[in-house]
């Protein structure tokens, strides 16, 4: 199924698929019990109308989403809201995506830290392909308005009792100024698909 999908950077078009995004952020966060901050459709839009945004499509049909998020001036960057449908899943495109998203991060922001929170084990070890190494949330943005962002999570409260220094989450970091050269790393992920 998966060899059928197209991943690129979204455009304007693709603003149609908002609801269908925050439905499948929300059912995902239910399916796991944990947390995914929610998003609502506006808040996709402009990702989305910014160009900061990753689509997987079937077709004309919404099978993955991932988007890019500048904190800090521009020092840090977050890669978020990674999802895909139900149906398409274990065929590898969550793996396209993330380094589809990881891409247009060091594109946009090529000197900023990216960086990653998240209880998906499979996100886990996504972001380790990729280079990002786990690291404490004192090492992450200090911007208030990425913390207020997790407030749709149902860890929030974890978060929040810890002084913003603990939560459910893992905390994961990739730094441009330590990081191996960008070719060992990419051909790493990219292997897999090439033919």
């Amino acid at each position: 199924m998966s060899s059928n999908v197209t991943i690129s950077y979204a455009n304007t078009e693709h603003v149609k698929h908002a609801e269908r995004i925050c439905t499948l952020i929300y059912e995902s966060a239910l399916q796991r019990g944990t947390g995914i901050a929610r998003r609502s459709p506006a808040y996709i839009k402009a990702k989305i109308e910014g160009g900061k945004a990753v689509v997987a499509l079937d077709g004309d049909k919404l099978v993955g989403f991932s988007y890019i998020e500048c904190w800090g001036h521009g020092d840090f960057v977050a890669t978020s809201g990674l999802i895909v449908d139900p149906d398409y899943r274990h065929q590898g495109l969550a793996r396209r995506i993330k380094q589809k998203t990881f891409e247009l991060a060091r594109e946009r922001f090529p000197y900023a830290k990216i960086f990653s929170i998240t209880t998906s084990l499979p996100v886990m070890k996504l972001n380790t392909d990729l280079g990002y190494k786990p690291v404490t949330f004192e090492q992450l943005t200090d911007d208030d308005e990425f913390w207020q962002g997790c407030q749709g999570c149902v860890n929030y409260d974890v978060l929040t009792r810890n002084n913003r220094l603990r939560c459910l989450c893992t905390a994961m970091l990739f730094d441009p100024q330590t990081a191996p050269k960008k070719s060992s790393v990419i051909g790493r992920i990219l292997s897999p698909f090439k033919k």
